[in-house]
């Protein structure tokens, strides 16, 4: 055999193992986790609410953990609203993210997202709800009521949350059926309240009823208690003038870019994950767990949304 003849053989063995490393690689894709390996980084989106200060640590440490679980690196990104959540998931710039119900049902339309698991207090899915209450000053003696709040000052949260802001349009609405409110009444300025504007947090709602800037907020009652907890807010500056019906709680979201095997591996992580200091600092309830969500626990919100914004 001369030498051409060998080195053809050589350039042909080459090719043979190059196509069964693709052929391999391929197959492996098939039967194994292929996706989760290919994934190198893994994106949870965070609300302006739940990136805080106080709250840092505790995302971080479920990052790392959750980096472990799944063998990748896991980074966190602070949304400027949830609007710009929906839309990183639509795109694939997130992962996953921590949604409030209207959120939720928002990105199951825009983004074709699923909630997997949501917080429910000592991991009982019948407890997972909260309520958006509406608050004053302790010592504003015009305002008890919510039927009070009528031409005076509210801050709602951001168009797209659940307890500051779709929740309470709906009890705002209920609470005068002979006015014959709509969504666009109650938030243009002098039409309904003396003036209308959105805080974009939570707890800067709460700050700006505690200062006096504005007469009535609405806000989550669980971050009402946090805020308070943390020594944010003085025990008896705000009182609760109305309480709505009990809300869907948050969930934990996924996008498009999750893999069914991804999304197991989620799941099992997430409703097993125990760190008490990551509900108390993020979720907002320590006695909080992760349970087993679905699009249907958040329907009920599609269908509220729908009725008022569309």
């Amino acid at each position: 055999m001369n030498s051409n003849s060998i080195t053809q053989l050589k350039l042909f063995a080459i090719f043979l193992l190059k196509s069964a490393i693709i052929l391999a690689a391929c197959l492996f894709s098939i039967y194994g986790c292929s996706e989760t390996s290919a994934k190198k980084t893994f994106t949870i989106a965070y609300a302006p609410n739940e990136s805080t200060e106080q709250s840092t640590d505790a995302r971080n440490g479920l990052a790392k953990d959750l980096g472990m679980a799944l063998g990748m690196e896991v980074k966190e990104i602070q949304a400027s609203d949830y609007n710009a959540i929906i839309e990183a998931l639509r795109t694939g710039k997130a992962d996953m993210a921590y949604l409030g119900a209207l959120s939720v049902a928002l990105a199951m339309e825009r983004a074709n997202a699923e909630p997997i698991v949501m917080k429910a207090p000592n991991g009982d899915k019948k407890l997972a709800t909260y309520r958006s209450v509406f608050i004053a000053k302790s010592d504003n003696e015009r305002i008890n009521t919510l039927r009070d709040a009528k031409g005076k000052k509210i801050a709602f949260v951001d168009p797209n949350s659940t307890s500051g802001n779709l929740v309470p349009t709906s009890e705002i609405m209920n609470a005068f059926p002979a006015e014959k409110l709509n969504s666009d009444i109650i938030h243009t300025n002098g039409e309904f309240f003396e003036a209308v504007s959105f805080s974009g947090k939570h707890q800067a709602g709460l700050q700006a009823v505690i200062k006096g800037d504005v007469d009535v907020v609405p806000i989550s009652d669980q971050i009402l208690a946090s805020e308070i907890a943390n020594g944010n807010a003085k025990e008896g500056s705000v009182k609760i003038i109305h309480s709505s019906a009990p809300i869907p709680a948050e969930a934990m979201t996924i996008g498009k870019t999750v893999s069914p095997e991804l999304k197991t591996k989620l799941v099992r992580f997430l409703t097993t994950y125990d760190n008490a200091s990551y509900f108390a600092k993020v979720i907002k309830v320590p006695s909080a767990r992760f349970v087993s969500a679905s699009k249907e626990d958040y329907e009920a919100i599609v269908t509220l949304n729908h009725n008022i914004n569309q």
